[in-house]
Formats: C-alpha cells, sequence, structure tokens
C-alpha cells in the first residue's frame, strides 16, 4: 500500500505543460525515428511503454543545442518526430479522421504496425486537445469472424485530463508493452482494446530528490479494465501496472504485472487480493497474475545505431521458482542505405512456458495465457491479450524497413511461425491442432498531404486449422485526417 501511494504521488507531482497525451501504437516509423533518437542521446530512454507520452519528447527536441553534432540521419528523424508532436500537441483544433481496412485474409501475425483484424472494418474519429484536457470519439465498424461478433468499434476513443504531472484517462487504449518489433508478450494490439480507466505520467523526467535520481528518466501507468463480452467467468476485471526507467545511459528496464480478478463465480475483493502476492502449490492466488520483466540496451556504434533487447512473462509471481516464463529476445540496428537508414530486426518469440526464468527445455505446456480459476486466460474476445500466436508458440521473424524519397516507407518481413502444440492443442485459439507456417510479407505506406495509404501483399505455406494449403492475401488501409 505505501509503494502504490508513494508512485501514485510521483504521478501527479508537477511537470511539463500537457501536450496531445501519446504517441500511439501503430506507426512502425515513427517508433523507429524515436528509437534512432534514444540510441544518439538526444532523448531519453524510455521507449518500451506505449502510447510513449508527448510531454518529454517534444522538450528534450526544443531544447537548445539538442541536436549539436548529430548526423544528418538523426537531425532528420528529430524533425519528424518534432513535427509529428507538434501537430498532436497543438491546441484548442478540432481534428477529424476516417479510416479504413479491407483484405481477403487478416494477417496471422499482428506486429506492433499491424493493420485489421477483420476482413472489412473503418472508423470516422474527433479529436479536440485542449490545454489539460483531451477527447476523442471514435466510432465504426466491423465484419465478423470466428474471434469477435460484434459489429460497433469504438476502438480508440477516449477522454484524458491532465492532474499534476499525469494523465487520468478513460476509453478504450491499445497499449504495447515491451521491446519487441513483432510481439509483445504480456499487453500487444492483437486483441482489441478494452474500456478502462488508467493513470500514467504525461512526460518522462527523472526524479529530483537525491534517493531515486539513479533511476533516471522514468514512465509508468497503471488501469483497471473490463473484459466485456461473452466469457465463462462473464464481467471480469484487468489491471495492469508498468514501470519503466533507465539508470544508465543507453539502458531501460521494464517491470510489469496484470490481475485478472472478479467476475462470476470468483470472490471480488480487489484491494485484498492485489497485495496477496504470495502464489505456490500451498498458497494458491485467488487471481490470474502475470509478471513482466523487460531490458533493452541501445548505443551507436560508428555511426550505426543498434539496440538488443528481451521479455520475459512469468504466469507467477516470483521469476525464480516454478514462474511459468515465455521468452522474446531480439535486435535491431540502423544501417545506412542511400538517404536514410534501412532498420534490420531479429526477433524470436517463444511462449512455451518454462518451469523458471532460466530452465530452458523444461518445459510446461498449457501454462502461457491461461489459469485453471479462469477457463478464458488472459484474452479478450478470443483473441491473446499479447502475443498474436497464443500459447505453446513459436516464432521467427527477420523484418527490413526503409524510408525512402517522399517520405515512403518499404518494409519486408519473413516469419517461421510454429503454432500450438501436440503436448496441449486445446490451448491454443488461433489453430485447431499444431501447425508450422512461413510467412512473407511486403508493405509499402504511402503518405500524400493529408490521406496515407498502407498496401500489403502476404504469401503463406500453410494455414492455421482447420485451414490447410497454400494462401495469399492482399490489404489495403486508408488513412484520411484533417
Amino acid at each position: 500500500m505505501v509503494l502504490a501511494v508513494a508512485l501514485t504521488a510521483a504521478l501527479l507531482a508537477s511537470g511539463h505543460a500537457f501536450a496531445s497525451p501519446w504517441a500511439e501504437v501503430g506507426d512502425s516509423q515513427l517508433r523507429s525515428d524515436i528509437e534512432v533518437l534514444a540510441a544518439a542521446g538526444v532523448i531519453d530512454d524510455v521507449t518500451m511503454q506505449w502510447p510513449i507520452p508527448w510531454g518529454g519528447i517534444v522538450s528534450r527536441l526544443r531544447q537548445s543545442g539538442a541536436l549539436d553534432g548529430q548526423p544528418d540521419f538523426v537531425r532528420d528523424a528529430a524533425r519528424r518526430v518534432a513535427q509529428r508532436g507538434t501537430e498532436q500537441a497543438e491546441p484548442g483544433r478540432l481534428h477529424f479522421t476516417v479510416t479504413g481496412d479491407f483484405t481477403n485474409n487478416p494477417s496471422v501475425v499482428r506486429a506492433f504496425d499491424a493493420l485489421g483484424r477483420e476482413d472489412m472494418q473503418g472508423q470516422a474519429s474527433a479529436e479536440w486537445v485542449g490545454e489539460t484536457t483531451a477527447i476523442r470519439l471514435s466510432v465504426g465498424a466491423q465484419s465478423h469472424n470466428r474471434y469477435d461478433h460484434q459489429s460497433l468499434v469504438l476502438d480508440d476513443s477516449y477522454i484524458a485530463q491532465r492532474i499534476g504531472n499525469a494523465a487520468l484517462y478513460a476509453g478504450y487504449l491499445t497499449h504495447w508493452w515491451g521491446p519487441g518489433w513483432i510481439s509483445a508478450m504480456s499487453v500487444s494490439n492483437n486483441a482489441r482494446p478494452f474500456p478502462q480507466v488508467g493513470l500514467a505520467r504525461a512526460d518522462t523526467t527523472a526524479f529530483q530528490s537525491s534517493w531515486l535520481r539513479w533511476l533516471g528518466a522514468w514512465q509508468a501507468e497503471f488501469f483497471v479494465g473490463w473484459l466485456d463480452g461473452h466469457r465463462v467467468a462473464e464481467n471480469t476485471l484487468i489491471d495492469g501496472l508498468r514501470v519503466n526507467f533507465s539508470p544508465l545511459p543507453g539502458l531501460e528496464i521494464g517491470l510489469a504485472r496484470l490481475d485478472e480478478l472478479c467476475g462470476t463465480g470468483h470472490p471480488c475483493q480487489p484491494l485484498s487480493t492485489y497485495f496477496d502476492l504470495r502464489n505456490d502449490p500451498t498458497h494458491p492466488s485467488r487471481t490470474n497474475d502475470e509478471g513482466n520483466m523487460d531490458i533493452r540496451y541501445t548505443k551507436v556504434l560508428g555511426g550505426v545505431p543498434f539496440a538488443v533487447y528481451a521479455q520475459f512473462m512469468n504466469e507467477d509471481t516470483n521469476p525464480l521458482v516454478h514462474s511459468g516464463t515465455s521468452h522474446l529476445l531480439g535486435a535491431s540496428t540502423w544501417v545506412p542505405f542511400g538517404s536514410s537508414p534501412l532498420r534490420l530486426s531479429v526477433e524470436y518469440a517463444d511462449s512455451i512456458a518454462t518451469t523458471d526464468i532460466f530452465s530452458f527445455g523444461n518445459d510446461i505446456y498449457g501454462f502461457s495465457y491461461h489459469d485453471y480459476k479462469y477457463a478464458d486466460g488472459m484474452r479478450y474476445r478470443d483473441r491473446t491479450l499479447g502475443f498474436s500466436l497464443d500459447g505453446d508458440s513459436r516464432l521467427a521473424s527477420l523484418q527490413a524497413s526503409w524510408l525512402g524519397r517522399h517520405d515512403i516507407t518499404y518494409t519486408l518481413t519473413y516469419h517461421h511461425a510454429s503454432i500450438g502444440s501436440p503436448h496441449d492443442p486445446a490451448n491454443n485459439i488461433v489453430t485447431t491442432s499444431p501447425v508450422t507456417i512461413n510467412i512473407g510479407d511486403a508493405r509499402v505506406h504511402i503518405p500524400f498531404r493529408h490521406v496515407s495509404f498502407d498496401l500489403e501483399a502476404r504469401i503463406q505455406d500453410d494455414q492455421p486449422r482447420p485451414d490447410h494449403g497454400y494462401t495469399g492475401a492482399f490489404e489495403a488501409n486508408m488513412n484520411f485526417r484533417l
């Protein structure tokens, strides 16, 4: 309780002027620019927790001499990020957005920049940003598939109010918690955002206290959400707490916790269950818990930025004793290529849990995202809250992305996906039986004044069961903003 009170007080402490609350999940080029700026030391290293508050980024870019001695590609990245932040931070302006997405086969793998979840979907949004308040109303519709039968789409609607150095928000926010470009093990954009109320820092400035200054730049967020819709335990609540900090230049550490609680057939005692951290055979938890530990290190060597990262998701609280740990490992580099660097990323995600964090080979099947107390597990509308391939799956990915002339982004991706396991085939909701799929993906993002287009082509040599065989897909996405 003392920790919770101290964290709330730190969140509410006064800070920089309020801007449009955050840079949102989905724009891979914006994320790439932000990570380049972090590697170069132009902005701080807190980049693993999305949405990222604009306040800290914009204030750092506005500091005198922030770009002194930086190469052209870093200056170009700063220009693009500053332009985006300034546009979204301009108070008193009403923005309108219309989006549409069409495909014959939605992607199996949902990365940071994933497009539509259904064959067809569209939304219209209106957003107003004031000095201390931001409001967005987004309403749309989607087609159905076996994952979700709700037509109405309110995704990414919210109201946010500045209180001290925090943004208090309510709505349907999309989160991405972790360093991965292709996967995030506990919280990602795979499932639709659920209704939630939360509190997040509005910038990432360091503590002034000499006792806590060593943590460096930091970010924190806490939310409580409602997993509505059809579930075995209906009206289940979920809460999430995440803290990121950067104690050394280039080093970022993230700690997070998720809890499922209440719901049909379960006691609803949020305070007593939240602070009951013990979870072992002699004292089982009354909630379904997940804990995350993330680490990312970034630096520039020989003029080339790089990052290495890892994420560990524990189904139990203790990471060292029967934790049921899933793993994600990856690396990115930005190599010179023409007028702008080429981002190369390699990533491996594995949701076959191991007994503890380092017990590789001691596998526990049917464990990740699943709990005997909550049959639906860490899922919303039959999609996993984290890894898009669900439990007992492995995904190896290679990705190359390049920003060309006229700010057109070209991206090539290869995935090798092993979905499900014969040890517990019923635990995976993506496929009815285990399958291995190779997927090739080519995408181009074309901005033109107030409208942008994403065109994507995919080919794969098999499909999640009960479907079989080679298949191809084409996807078109349009975003019009005024």
